[in-house]
């Protein structure tokens, strides 16, 4: 059985193991041959060739920065692309398909990027050795798959890719001046104005790119994307920062450039928009920071129902453990349940910007959610209940503590995480930092976490303080799909167990409708006005939100998740006419 052997070097800490432990435990390092040395880095170095896989290093690494895996042989071919020596091994790639939307599926830290990069030509795989692989030796490695032919037409010119990274914050970094003169420097296709339209940016052309907002820049990285003359798009998350109406639309156009012509790959967790925006999906297993695989194409609903699931029914292969469950949540009974909080005519003026909440009560053990647009009002409300801001006028009747999570998260801090979660490591070990996977973060200075890392560490730090409402604003940020149900279940146990309640703003309509038994709706026009409505039960709360959207939702009937009804199509036709737009 082939075998690799993997030290994540971020957590490698030989000073903190007192010089080696996995060397100095090494059986094979007994025998007098050299299977753990000591790298250039003074980091651990794994010698696969006479590693027998005994499992004590990896066991006893007081870091985790240790994994040894044996792969199954029918998947153990030579990988695309490894990253150095014992380093991150990818398997296979996902394959854009002519004429179709092509999304990819899988958990934060398992070669997404690193996939979609090696096709945008950004990353040169190496096919696992020290050089890169040359185009022979890439079409020789798909040979009788998609991608053989995939690789040949990149090597005969035919093919031109246009990519949307990830890290659109890091824009600014890069380019000084409005957006206007960005969009003109890339547009190849005179489309400009088109564009501008359809992604609503016309009001932000004379802003200076280091002003505009998260969601602005999203959609200013994807018409850069578009603009230029390609005949395969490539988009890494393209609905992060983006509210849900921003989503359903930017997942319409990029639908709307697959033609026989053109290819689109997406790589993208929030599932509802994912369901909504592809044809077929690739999912991508393995263990995150160490391995990634990736599986034959699937079509989208069998493709995400199998990823639930956890099961690769024609690899015969279990990549998960359990199953993620998708139980709708009933609504709640308030009779006996006591008043947490409320509130009664809250008005607030910020510039020219003005919120109203005429009423509204939140129940103790109640997990409420809170929808609506950016630039709304929601985050202004949640800081007016958490004490952050002041109203302007009406009153929030009961004076209870408030535990909030903030929108845009702190990075800053030299101070390692156990630091400040203090003790909450003791406390809430089995509530909040197993589930969160706090544990492998706690040595690691907080400025050095990834924004999935820092989200999950702000979550904790949140929850574990002693308050009667939580509220969190945005936790599903950075996250990928197993980490959003995990939080969501973690939030409501939360709820549950301390008789409290959670507010939650975010733009995940999947973890929304995971985790609330109450929704707060928020109506206006953005950056001008902002009411909230409610709280309502969920069935209510959604049909006035959807309503707005002009879209209808159904759950599956084999995984009961939600999912956005074909526009037009006779399920959404006969929901809209039974004015039944939730789940009919």
């Amino acid at each position: 059985m082939p075998r690799i052997a993997v030290v994540e070097k971020e957590k490698c800490n030989p000073i903190g193991c007192g010089g080696h432990l996995c060397a100095r435990l090494c059986p094979v390092n007994r025998t007098g041959k050299d299977c753990i040395t000591q790298d250039v880095d003074n980091k651990a170095r794994i010698d696969e060739t006479i590693c027998t896989g005994c499992g004590i290093c990896p066991n006893r690494c007081p870091f985790n920065a240790i994994s040894i895996i044996n792969l199954p042989e029918e998947l153990a071919k030579q990988p695309i692309h490894r990253y150095g020596r014992n380093g991150f091994h990818l398997y296979n790639l996902p394959t854009p398909i002519f004429g179709k939307v092509v999304g990819v599926l899988g958990r934060n830290g398992i070669g997404k990027s690193t996939a979609i990069k090696i096709f945008a030509g950004m990353l040169q795989p190496n096919l696992g050795k020290e050089e890169t692989a040359s185009s022979d030796a890439l079409i020789h490695y798909f040979k009788g798959s998609e991608a053989q032919g995939f690789f040949e037409k990149i090597k005969e010119g035919k093919i031109k890719v246009s990519y949307k990274p990830q890290q659109v914050d890091a824009i600014p970094k890069t380019y000084n001046g409005n957006v206007r003169g960005l969009l003109s420097k890339v547009d190849e296709k005179g489309k400009m104005d088109e564009i501008v339209e359809i992604l609503d940016l016309k009001n932000v052309l004379g802003t200076e790119i280091s002003n505009i907002s998260g969601g602005e820049l999203q959609r200013v990285a994807i018409a850069a994307t578009v603009l230029k003359k390609a005949n395969v798009y490539i988009f890494d998350e393209p609905s992060s920062y983006l509210d849900i109406k921003q989503r359903i639309k930017v997942s319409k156009f990029i639908k709307s450039l697959a033609d026989d012509d053109t290819a689109v790959l997406v790589v993208e967790h929030d599932l509802i928009i994912l369901d909504y925006m592809t044809d077929m999906i690739h999912i991508m297993f393995g263990k995150p920071g160490v391995y990634g695989i990736v599986s034959l194409p699937k079509v989208t609903r069998n493709g995400i129902n199998i990823y639930m699931d956890g099961y690769m029914r024609d690899m015969n292969m279990r990549f998960r453990g359990y199953s993620l469950k998708f139980d709708p949540r009933p609504p709640i009974s308030k009779d006996g349940l006591s008043v947490l909080t409320s509130w009664n005519h809250i008005q607030k003026k910020l510039g020219d910007f003005s919120l109203l909440a005429k009423r509204g009560t939140i129940h103790k053990k109640a997990s409420v959610g809170v929808l609506g647009e950016n630039g709304i009002g929601k985050t202004t409300f949640a800081k007016i209940l958490a004490g952050v801001l002041k109203q302007d006028s009406g009153n929030i009747a009961e004076n209870i503590k408030v535990s909030y999570k903030p929108q845009y998260l702190d990075s800053s801090s030299e101070d390692v995480v156990a630091s400040l979660l203090g003790d909450a490591v003791r406390k809430y070990e089995n509530q909040l930092i197993k589930p969160l996977n706090i544990d492998p973060l706690l040595l690691r200075p907080i400025n050095e976490l990834s924004g999935g890392e820092l989200q999950r560490v702000s979550i904790c730090y949140c929850l574990a303080q002693e308050a009667n409402l939580y509220l969190l604003d945005e936790p599903s940020a950075y996250l990928d799909v197993e980490q959003r149900l995990i939080v969501a279940k973690v939030i409501n146990d939360i709820a549950e167990s301390r008789g409290c309640a959670v507010f939650v703003v975010d733009h995940d309509l999947l973890f929304i409708d995971y985790l609330s038994d109450e929704l707060i709706v928020f109506e206006g026009i953005p950056a001008k006005s902002g009411e909230s409505k409610g709280p309502f039960e969920m069935e209510e709360g959604m049909n006035l939100f959807l309503t707005e959207l002009d879209i209808t939702m159904r759950r599956d009937k084999d995984s009961n998740r939600p999912r956005i009804n074909k526009p037009g199509s006779r399920m959404d036709q006969e929901q809209k006419e039974a004015n039944s737009l939730y789940y009919s």
